[in-house]
């Protein structure tokens, strides 16, 4: 009974030291984890174990798992004062990450304390070096000087500064009175250019608009000229052709018509036209042409009875 005893207490002894061994052996590294061993408190680049099953030394090896993955810290409220000696208020976020995890245990006890106190000196260096009107509209500017700057105090302790962001700047009250009454005249002036603009536009338009009716009513009435010269000029052809073939005699007839109704009116002044003399002509000429006519109508005539008598006498 007391080997029997002695055996089980032996194997229970030895399966205790076997779990601790091996819990002190095997390691699991996680995928945003890098595991740094100190072997009898050393280490080095090729003590730093990539994510997976690990073995350890027992007794021997001590592991320290870093995580790799990006953190923040939020800076609370500082206020510093500018170039111009204007007290602000800022706050802001700083984005970091473990790049060396080596460096990041050995150089540094403390990162996080270390980077928030690095960043609010830092704050204060870059904006007491800017004008407050600087700080106000350059925020992409400061986020980018102070992201510059923390990386490179950051570097030595394996970590890096990615993004910076200032949160919230608050400038003293008068400061705030100013800058909304700046404001509100720049709006001021703004509806006033918006509305002069606007009046402007509109007259251009309605000067535009008269310009363009001129234009189109000048048109038309060159349009209408032209027609009506044409029309014009077809009636003076027209008369001209109808004239050329009026003959003299029409043309006394119709100056004998013309007296005849100027001698049926009652006025007891006459204009007399400068072409009487030659109406006068042509009267004479028209008279003597009928005489002719007549006189030569009347010898046909009594030739032709002479004739006729003679015709009778012979028969």
């Amino acid at each position: 009974m007391d080997t029997i005893g002695i055996l089980i207490a032996t194997g229970l002894f030895l399966g205790v030291v076997g779990i601790i061994v091996l819990y002190l052996a095997v390691r699991i590294v996680r995928q945003y984890e890098r595991m740094v061993i100190f072997r009898f408190g050393q280490t080095n680049e090729g003590l730093v174990r990539q994510p997976g099953l690990r073995f350890l030394i027992p007794f021997v090896d001590r592991p320290i798992k870093v995580d790799i993955r990006e953190d923040f810290i939020e800076v609370p409220s500082q206020t510093v004062i500018t170039r111009d000696n204007a007290p602000i208020a800022i706050d802001f976020l700083i984005y970091w990450k473990i790049v060396d995890p080596m460096s990041s245990l050995i150089n540094i006890a403390n990162f996080r304390g270390a980077l928030e106190g690095i960043a609010t000196t830092t704050l204060r260096a870059v904006v007491g070096d800017m004008l407050l009107d600087d700080v106000l509209s350059k925020r992409d500017d400061v986020n980018r000087i102070l992201r510059i700057k923390l990386d490179e105090q950051t570097e030595r302790w394996g970590g890096k500064v990615t993004t910076v962001e200032i949160r919230e700047l608050t400038p003293p009250p008068d400061v705030q009175d100013s800058m909304n009454r700046v404001l509100t005249a720049e709006r001021t002036r703004r509806a006033i250019v918006t509305e002069s603009e606007g009046e402007r536009q509109s007259k251009i338009n309605i000067a535009e608009g008269e310009k363009q009716s001129a234009i189109l009513r000048a048109e038309g009435e060159r349009q209408s000229a032209i027609l009506e010269a044409e029309g014009f000029s077809q009636a003076l052809i027209r008369i001209f052709e109808a004239a050329r073939k009026i003959d003299d005699r029409t043309m006394t007839l119709q100056y004998l018509e013309v007296l005849k109704q100027l001698g049926a009116t009652s006025a007891t002044k006459y204009v007399i036209p400068m072409e009487l003399t030659d109406l006068a002509r042509r009267l004479g000429n028209f008279l003597d042409s009928g005489m002719d006519t007549g006189e030569a109508q009347r010898l046909g005539s009594g030739s032709e009875g002479s004739a006729s008598q003679e015709d009778d006498s012979a028969g």
